[in-house]
């Protein structure tokens, strides 16, 4: 009878496959020459090592300032770690390129393309985060952002019961066929948080049409809880496929494999969370328009969060906007591209090239961390900073809580990512959404319940103290 021993001294590397292995030679009588042919069939693949020296990967950026350069020098060496993954093809960065990550990770405003792998990690926890533009001809733009105050929702969790929108029956039924997303909290989360936008950069947005004078709403987040427990569900099983596939890859750049059981239930599960996405933006367009009873004039919207595929071919980009029509199977206008709340919103349209590869900018990144920049900003007080960066704009934050990491500081100068657009061959601006006011969540973890629970304690152990 043969045994794991008897593998061992042929060769083969010891895992879970060799009780399955035994147990059919042994049932079947398998020696010699027919049990090497089966178990040339059933036998893991060899493991993939590290490319021995980093793929090139183009560079669309520039620096003016030493923080820049030390921004863009911490996202090449990233890169050029992440481009020894043996699936990866090619890659580029984008003018808004900034890290994310411990070294090795891609960064926002990176893209990278892979042959028949899916990396989880590269498209981040907030799938499908993506911008929606709705012409609401010449409504009043104050009158447009005081109603979508009253419908929007910010922050942690999902909307109250009163205020949910009916999550689609085919949707739902599309989601419960899908092993990805087939649970009770993730199904949960799909009626719960449509129509909520989260927190971070995430906005919406009430501007004029340089063009046309019209009136312009632009909401811009991601897929929420739904998009993050997938991520999760991504990377535990790629994890799994990293530890049997290549073990020398960094955990956080782990890849299913397209053509695997695993990875066609990963795409597929992808793309309906791309819908439930798109639909998250329709809610609140659609609220809004009805409410104020004017006509949509025209719509249309893009991700710059997500993996697109050609062939054998998944484009990863992590904060970087498609412009190959081939990428979006629904597209229906040109793109948007973000800056900050102060500056205008870019339409454009491009074409690819060889160091676009299909994409553009998702917006302006940053040259410093959220922390990093509110610890440069102790000069003045929150109220005056808010002040001085949204003068002649109506900025308004959904809890009432400045937060200034979302200030137009905190950004990159707009003005030098539109010219490197241009350097670059990026993409061409056909048209500017001029900023009338935006609504973001603001720093709604200053009144968190355990922030309020410790203020409590502290404030309880004072009381005591000044009684002893």
């Amino acid at each position: 009878m043969t045994n794991g021993k008897d593998l061992l001294d042929l060769g083969f590397k010891s895992g879970k496959w060799f009780k399955g292995a035994l147990e059919h030679i042994n049932a079947h009588g398998l020696t010699g020459e027919p049990m090497l042919a089966y178990l040339a069939t059933v036998q893991p693949p060899a493991e993939l090592p590290l490319l021995p020296e980093p793929l090139p990967f183009y560079e669309n950026i520039s620096a003016s300032s030493v923080v820049e350069q030390q921004n863009i020098d911490y996202v090449k060496a990233s890169m050029r770690l992440l481009m020894r993954t043996p699936t990866v093809v090619t890659g580029a960065i984008m003018p808004d390129a900034c890290p994310a990550g411990p070294p090795g990770t891609i960064p926002v405003g990176g893209v990278v393309v892979a042959r028949n792998a899916i990396h989880p990690g590269m498209h981040s926890a907030d799938i499908c985060c993506s911008v929606m533009l709705t012409n609401l001809g010449k409504a009043d733009p104050k009158q447009v952002l005081d109603v979508a105050q009253q419908v929007t929702h910010f922050g942690p969790g999902g909307r109250p019961p009163e205020r949910r929108y009916a999550l689609p029956a085919d949707l739902r039924a599309e989601m419960q066929a899908n092993p990805f997303l087939d649970t009770d909290k993730t199904l949960a989360l799909a009626h719960e948080q449509l129509g909520t936008q989260g927190d971070g950069n995430h906005f919406l947005y009430v501007g004029i049409s340089r063009n046309t004078g019209d009136t312009v709403l632009v909401t811009h987040h991601g897929s929420r809880g739904v998009g993050a427990r997938l991520y999760t569900q991504g990377m535990k099983v790629a994890e799994r496929f990293r530890q049997q596939l290549s073990p020398e890859t960094a955990p956080a750049n782990a890849w299913l494999p397209a053509d695997s059981a695993e990875g066609v239930a990963y795409w597929e599960a992808l793309q309906t969370v791309r819908k439930w996405t798109k639909l998250n933006h329709l809610c609140l367009h659609d609220d809004i328009a009805q409410r104020l009873a004017v006509p949509v004039q025209q719509r249309y919207w893009n991700e710059h969060n997500f993996v697109f595929k050609t062939g054998d071919l998944y484009y990863h980009a992590k904060g970087a906007t498609p412009l190959d029509p081939r990428f979006m199977p629904d597209i229906t206008g040109p793109r948007i591209i973000p800056l900050n709340m102060a500056q205008p919103i870019l339409i454009v349209e491009g074409a690819t090239t060889a160091n676009n590869l299909g994409f553009a900018p998702h917006g302006a990144g940053r040259n410093l961390s959220r922390t990093r920049h509110k610890a440069s900003r102790t000069d003045k007080t929150k109220e005056e900073w808010f002040a001085e960066e949204t003068q002649g704009i109506d900025a308004r934050f959904f809890f009432n809580r400045i937060d200034i990491s979302e200030l137009p500081s905190a950004y990159k100068d707009a003005a030098a990512v539109q010219q490197q657009i241009a350097q670059f061959g990026l993409a061409t601006v056909l048209d500017e959404v001029r900023p009338y006011g935006c609504i973001m969540a603001g720093d709604w973890e200053q009144d968190a319940p355990w922030k309020q629970k410790r203020r409590a304690k502290l404030a309880a152990r004072e009381e005591l103290g000044g009684e002893e």
